[in-house]
């Protein structure tokens, strides 16, 4: 397992269009698909981080309707950066509907699609797999993992 140089708090959203699918975000940082997400910062909320990263990753502003788990395993939720930068993710992971907005890239987006959650990219960022899983549990309870 490799050593995390650093501990972070993150966040992520599942958001369904209504039909059952989910947003998913082609990422610029390493090409892969995953959640809209990111590092809660000093002074932020949970909430209004997830709130936040979607703005900004997407065009959207959603809403929490339900917490879906928090993750922190170090054996999926460690990252290496290409800058050599390690970190170990505790990511909160939330249900969100869709308020107001319109879908649009950014820096750290190259694409935005909604996709089956039984038919999911190949190329998802492989500690989301669990997290979409999670969510189409419908468990009211949140998941520890």
């Amino acid at each position: 397992m490799t050593k995390a140089t650093e501990l972070r708090p993150g966040v992520a959203a599942i958001i369904s269009n209504g039909e059952g699918k989910i947003l998913l975000q082609r990422r610029s940082d390493n090409g892969l698909w995953g959640l809209p997400g990111g590092s809660v910062e000093i002074g932020e909320s949970v909430r209004d981080a997830i709130m936040r990263e979607v703005r900004e990753e997407t065009g959207l502003t959603v809403e929490v309707v339900r917490l879906i788990g928090v993750y922190s395993d170090p054996t999926v939720q460690i990252v290496r950066y290409a800058d050599g930068n390690v970190v170990h993710y505790i990511s909160s992971v939330f249900a969100c509907r869709i308020l107001a907005g319109t879908l649009q890239t950014c820096d750290e987006t190259l694409d935005l699609q909604f996709f089956d959650p039984a038919h999911l990219p190949e190329d998802l960022v492989p500690m989301h797999h669990i997290r979409v899983q999670d969510w189409t549990t419908n468990t009211p309870a949140a998941f520890i993992r």
